[in-house]
């Protein structure tokens, strides 16, 4: 009896040990039970990249594909203003080289961290330069900012070129970014040697500037990205009510983009103060965003297709028709506001 006292006590032991251990797999719950287990395991692995700053390579495809979709959208807008001024082939040529370092970020961290942030912050700039001149070219036409809703209609796009502005803005945030294979954490104790850049300015602007870098590297910049995401939701919104204004809204899903692109705005703002809209409302309208965006392409195709002479004329019926890269802009828009959801936030 006295041995078998110590045995049964060290049975149960055993076997509360055993029913703290999980036994079988946690089964999937909600939305992923609809998934297949691949993409599933694939979508967890990406989400843990986007928040912990690691998805470098990922962001460089996004800002290559949104600065080619840019150069051709520019590129022929500019070819209806017969490039009347030099300053006009810049956006062109600036749109182009950003689709080349950012391609070539994806296979070199140093084209990443030099080549593309040089290209994306000459690009930024030189969409605030464009900013300029459309506001002059809207004062310089007959009457100027006195008949501002005929002239901002009938002249230059006003903020077509801030629009160019965010391409650039994003490839600056993914050159400070980590590249999927880095390390998870940082091993402590050791920090980060300072950034070339930051030797240039002040040291209280310098010592901001290594945190934001920071915070970027560790996917801690939700806010950041919110702004960017309000931002570039109203450039497309103003450019999508340019257009269609001008075409008099003949069909009534021109209307859609007018009415989520404030919808997203709306989201970004909530999501710079409440986490709760960040995890919750910005990532739905995010996904209508860019799921709108890609109706509009097919639509904004369809009507050059159903122009005089359609794709026996193509170069001509582009040109002239319905902006076809215009939808997919858009589309980046929910897709910055997509990732805006997937961070984190900083400390």
């Amino acid at each position: 009896m006295a041995v078998a006292e110590p045995l049964e006590t060290a049975k149960r032991v055993a076997q509360q040990a055993g029913k703290l251990l999980p036994t079988k797999k946690k089964q999937r719950s909600g939305w992923q039970s609809l998934v297949p287990r691949a993409i599933t395991r694939k979508g967890i692995v990406l989400e843990r990249h986007v928040r912990e700053g690691r998805f470098q390579r990922s962001l460089a495809f996004i800002t290559a594909a949104s600065g080619l979709f840019t150069g051709l959208e520019v590129g022929y807008q500019h070819y209806r203003g017969s490039y009347g001024q030099r300053i006009m082939y810049t956006p062109f040529i600036l749109s182009f080289a950003l689709g080349i370092a950012g391609t070539w970020a994806m296979f070199s961290r140093w084209a990443a961290r030099t080549v593309l942030r040089l290209v994306s912050l000459i690009t930024f700039i030189d969409g605030v330069v464009g900013f300029y001149f459309h506001i002059r070219g809207v004062a310089r036409k007959p009457g100027g900012w006195r008949i501002p809703v005929f002239n901002m209609v009938m002249g230059p796009p006003v903020f077509a070129p801030l629009l160019f502005s965010t391409v650039g803005f994003l490839g600056l945030v993914t050159s400070f970014l980590r590249r999927e294979d880095a390390p998870e954490n940082a091993l402590p104790g050791l920090s980060k040697p300072r950034s070339p850049w930051l030797s240039w300015l002040p040291r209280s602007w310098s010592r901001e500037g290594l945190v934001l870098e920071q915070d970027v590297r560790e996917g801690q910049f939700q806010r950041l990205l919110a702004v960017a995401t309000v931002l570039s939701a109203f450039f497309s919104w103003a450019e999508a009510l340019y257009s269609h204004y001008k075409n008099n809204f003949s069909f009534r899903i021109q209307w859609s983009p007018i009415i989520i692109a404030p919808l997203l705005m709306i989201a970004g703002i909530g999501t710079i103060w409440s986490r709760t809209v960040a995890r919750t409302l910005l990532p739905v309208i995010s996904l209508l965003a860019m799921l709108n965006g890609m109706i509009g392409f097919f639509f904004h195709a369809r009507g050059v297709m159903r122009r005089p002479g359609g794709m026996k004329k193509p170069l001509y019926n582009i040109i002239y028709g319905p902006p076809v890269m215009a939808p997919l802009i858009f589309s980046a828009s929910g897709f910055i506001g997509l990732v805006t959801s997937l961070l984190r936030r900083a400390k």
